[in-house]
């Protein structure tokens, strides 16, 4: 999670046209590949499967869906079907198949699954769904599918900015916990016997059985739920290469130019970087990071003025999720902390006693004594800046020499930089 900034546009409110702070939520969504293509028929008891047809080709990521142990296999799924496509008969056959989904079938779903080798996690088994095609007729859900066959399909050719969705998922998972906790019933008084975090009164002698209604100790969290009306604030591009550069700037916006991606400094906390397309949603959503969400259209009509108002990004935060962050990008932190950045171990070979911080010239004009001291190379510049343990007005000036930065001949910045301002060190 993170929070942006945006201006509201609601007409009439206190808050129109004034900037709010709001918690978002990024779900990474890289594009799901039809496989497959089904198709139902409508019985007296519901939907029936007709005919599944699947693709030549099918990724192994797919593939291990259908094993149990995908290292002890054989790895034979699919091998003889595959055949269909490419001989003769077999393609008379998937003609028969697709002109009878067209004469008898009333739905038409396509199987897809998601692209485990394009996230940061350790599971390689793809997650394998249906999705209804939903306008027109069936012949022409069937051919849309058909041209879908093994193609990709991203996030925004499904939803839009601004739009209402259902986010389906599993909650995190609180194990065993009492009434109190599962249900919230009120605790009883302090004196109580055996126990005050407990339902006293769990029912009649008759019926003799606890109802269903009654709250009682048990699993809490791990359960499959259903959000509604999940509002989509920004569906973003992925890390692309355009013109042989890699354009990472998903996260700006037109008040907020600064080149910058999605990901907060060290990344989202227990999951990684974000480098595929994603979406933007208000608020939270179930589970824990890391787990498979179901992203779905809404099944309602969108009237009221907070579902249909428009979206107006001015700022998304980028600083650290890991404590209190402060930098926006890298480079911000590096120009703040500049003084107490690190430099290579060439550049502090001198003598320590004296100058213990970074010089202000680039690596290229240090060399190493015959004492493995820092120096300079010839030809760069006059003087060199060096931080002293105990800086006079910030810092000192060496000559530049061949000779290890040792020399206790030093300038201090205190006024101008003048000949007469060097000072030698006695006995030097």
């Amino acid at each position: 999670m993170t929070h942006i900034v945006r201006e509201v546009d609601r007409p009439g409110s206190k808050v129109n046209k004034k900037e709010v702070v709001e918690a978002v939520t990024i779900v990474e969504t890289p594009p799901m590949v039809v496989v497959g293509i089904v198709g139902y028929v409508e019985t007296p008891r519901g939907l029936r499967t007709f005919k599944t047809i699947f693709a030549e080709h099918i990724s192994d990521e797919c593939k291990r869906r259908f094993y149990k142990n995908w290292h002890k296999s054989k790895k034979k799924a699919f091998t003889k079907y595959c055949k269909k496509w490419q001989d003769d008969d077999g393609k008379k056959q998937l003609e028969k198949d697709f002109n009878s989904m067209k004469k008898y079938c009333q739905v038409i779903r396509v199987i897809a699954h998601t692209q485990m080798r394009l996230l940061p996690l350790r599971q390689k088994k793809a997650h394998l769904m249906e999705i209804q095609v939903n306008g027109g007729t069936v012949a022409e859900k069937l051919d849309w599918a058909r041209k879908r066959l093994e193609q990709q399909v991203p996030v925004n050719q499904v939803f839009g900015q601004d739009e209402m969705i259902d986010v389906i998922g599993v909650t995190k998972g609180k194990g065993y916990k009492g009434v109190t906790s599962r249900w919230h019933t009120k605790k009883l008084p302090r004196k109580t016997h055996r126990g005050l975090r407990k339902v006293a009164c769990i029912g009649a002698w008759h019926p003799a059985r606890v109802a269903f209604s009654v709250a009682r100790a048990g699993q809490k969290g791990y359960h499959h739920r259903t959000e509604i009306n999940k509002k989509i604030y920004k569906i973003g591009q992925g890390y692309l290469i355009k013109d042989g550069k890699l354009i990472k700037n998903n996260a700006s916006t037109d008040y907020d130019l600064s080149d910058k991606s999605i990901n907060p400094l060290g990344g989202f906390v227990h999951y990684g970087e974000v480098t595929n397309d994603f979406v933007m949603l208000k608020g939270c959503v179930v589970g824990t990071k890391k787990r498979v969400l179901t992203l779905r259209k809404s099944l309602l009509v969108q009237t009221k003025r907070r579902a249909l108002e428009k979206i107006d990004l001015k700022f998304i935060d980028t600083t650290s999720k890991f404590g209190h962050g402060r930098f926006q990008t890298v480079e911000e932190k590096k120009a703040f902390m500049v003084s107490t950045s690190p430099l290579p171990p060439l550049a502090w070979g001198w003598d320590d006693s004296w100058a213990v911080g970074p010089i202000s010239l680039p690596p290229a004009h240090l060399v190493a004594s015959a004492e493995g001291k820092a120096g300079l190379a010839p030809g760069g510049p006059e003087l060199v800046y060096v931080c002293t343990r105990e800086p006079i007005g910030g810092g000192v000036f060496v000559p530049r020499c061949s000779l290890p930065l040792t020399l206790p001949t030093v300038l201090s910045l205190q006024g101008p930089l003048k000949k007469d301002r060097i000072a030698k060190e006695e006995g030097a």
